[in-house]
């Protein structure tokens, strides 16, 4: 069917509201602030929550932060509006807040825009973060889209293939319906249903009746930060579906843009597409559907390393990477690699010399910045998620607290050689909880056997770091006596931990072990989580490797004996 045969995009300015139809939906927003109100799709008046305020339905927010103050909840509403583009084939709106300096505001210049095409069966929204030179200084620390659905229709959520379910209404967890948890919103919570930007392109709701799904489409993590592996909210409990550009979960401020000294800045967010489809036949086909509207912007190597990089906006990059089992980050040295309009860049062979300093003498795990192939063990039964029974285990409610059960009388005692480190390495490291509730340091022990201690050179132990929640490791060699040899100091504030998270920000501390610490035969090195203010402090390990001095040396050190 051509375009010219569907409907044509209508827009109405009925002064407070304008309304935008395409023969598929009705999009109605408020004047001048932009915040959706109503959409009308498949049968159901508005798939919004209808008993909210105006501005708790569809909407923009962000959260900011003077440098030393905290944090400032922030609905954007604009306050001029101009229509950019009005045709048959193409709706787009604009909603401009700018600047007030006397006004208690975050200091940018925020242009929302909405956008209705012929024959799209959904909507595309994006924002223009303007910051000119001299602006005062400020944190950043959340930009989301969020959409507040209606609860008499959406009831069934839909994450990836294997994560549906039919979730409980806001309600349920009311203090007179439900138990107090370790804290709000602990079991079936938006952070259970948390994912990587690199495989959550698509995720919504459906109604069973009419049958309709309201879908979120990201077709690129390029507007947000921390990469592929960054985690971010989706859809929850509410019901709720959210698309978050930027923000703090699971990495802590340190991913949060810091604005001082007048620097400028500009960005766009987006565009993501709302897509709302409907069916005659079952729920299942919704789903299926709202996949083919996806897709994507960033690239994987292929098995020989080779890979290309498309519609790269022009400018200046460096280029990041890193491959599973081996350890470290790679960067591309000498100059940044700049790219023209239309232009492309031959990168030629790119080699990645990972950190090491000698033969690996023991290991424990696997290097993929994750701590799921460790031991995580079953939950409290009274909490189990049936969702979570045979994938993505670590999103049960309160393992945190099965470290202190299952090791009850000592910590944790790792043997090179006998061990294995998928049921005998704890997914994470964190806090004994005591009889009287209160918390305290945890020690564990990696026993080893050593052929040959050479004194006077440096081994080196690899501690590559999954998460971190204001964890403090301290490195011990054969004695918790004498002084640690490394001591992390308290980082990160992931928060990975209670947010049923399996990964944070990634870490990899290089620790040189003075050889006259080690003995031929056995040994042990301890590794102490020192902080226990609360039982989510801890860190997440990823891999653990130690490395004895260069072959050369070992060789020269073994003839001599």
């Amino acid at each position: 069917m051509s375009s010219a045969s569907l409907p044509p995009v209508v827009l109405e300015d009925n002064s407070s509201y304008v309304v935008i139809s395409n023969g598929f939906l009705e999009l109605t927003l408020t004047n001048p602030g932009g915040d959706v109100t109503r959409i009308s799709y498949g049968g159901i008046t508005d798939l919004l929550e209808w008993r909210n305020k105006e501005t708790n339905r569809g909407y923009w927010n962000l959260v900011w932060s003077l440098p030393d103050g905290g944090d400032k909840f922030d609905v954007i509403s604009g306050t001029k509006f101009t229509v950019v583009s009005n045709t048959e084939d193409m709706v787009e709106l604009s909603f401009y807040r700018p600047y007030d300096s006397t006004e208690t505001m975050v200091p940018l210049n925020i242009d929302k825009r909405f956008v209705v095409l012929r024959g799209r069966s959904g909507f595309y929204t994006y924002a223009i973060f303007d910051r000119p030179y001299g602006w005062s200084d400020f944190n950043l620390n959340v930009v989301r889209v969020a959409w507040k659905l209606g609860q008499d229709n959406f009831d069934f959520m839909a994450i990836s293939d294997t994560k549906q379910r039919v979730m409980p209404y806001p309600q349920d967890r009311y203090p007179q319906n439900s138990e107090t948890l370790a804290y709000k919103e602990a079991v079936d919570d938006k952070y259970q249903y948390s994912g990587e930007n690199r495989s959550t392109k698509v995720h919504g709701w459906i109604s069973f009746d009419p049958l309709v799904g309201f879908w979120m489409i990201t077709p690129s993590y390029e507007f947000k930060t921390g990469g592929p592996l960054k985690q971010n909210l989706l859809s929850h409990t509410g019901p709720t579906c959210l698309s978050v550009f930027l923000g703090s979960h699971y990495g802590g401020i340190t991913l949060c843009p810091k604005f001082r000294d007048g620097e400028a800045w500009k960005k766009v967010f987006g565009p993501v597409f709302v897509y709302l489809n409907s069916s005659s036949t079952d729920h299942r086909s919704l789903w299926e559907d709202a996949k083919l509207q996806g897709y994507q912007f960033w690239t994987q190597a292929d098995k020989f390393g080779n890979f290309e990089i498309s519609n790269v906006l022009p400018g200046t990059y460096d280029l990041y990477g890193w491959v599973p089992g081996v350890i470290g980050d790679y960067k591309k040295q000498g100059d940044s690699i700049t790219i023209s309009q239309g232009g492309s860049y031959d990168l030629g062979s790119l080699v990645y010399k990972p950190p090491r300093n000698g033969p690996t003498l023991w290991e424990i795990g696997f290097p993929d910045r994750s701590a799921a192939g460790f031991f995580v063990p079953s939950p409290d039964s009274k909490y189990v998620s049936k969702l979570f029974v045979y994938q993505e285990r670590f999103r049960q409610y309160g393992l945190w607290t099965r470290y202190s059960e299952i090791y009850s009388s000592q910590d944790l005692v790792y043997t090179v050689g006998s061990s294995q480190w998928p049921k005998d390495w704890f997914f994470i490291h964190g806090v004994r909880v005591k009889s009287d509730g209160s918390f305290e340091p945890t020690t564990w022990e990696i026993k080893f056997w050593l052929d040959l201690a050479i004194k006077d050179e440096s081994y080196t132990l690899r501690i590559a770091i999954a998460g971190s929640h204001y964890g403090n490791i301290k490195v011990y060699v054969n004695s918790l006596s004498s002084s640690p040899c490394f001591v992390t100091g308290m980082f990160g504030r992931d928060n990975a931990i209670a947010r049923h998270g399996i990964h944070g920000l990634y870490r990899l501390y290089s620790v040189d072990i003075n050889g006259g610490l080690l003995k031929r035969g056995d040994n042990s090195i301890y590794l102490t989580q020192a902080n226990s203010r609360s039982p989510f402090v801890g860190v997440l390990y990823d891999h653990i490797r130690f490395e004895a001095p260069c072959c050369e040396i070992i060789e020269e050190a073994s003839s001599s004996l």
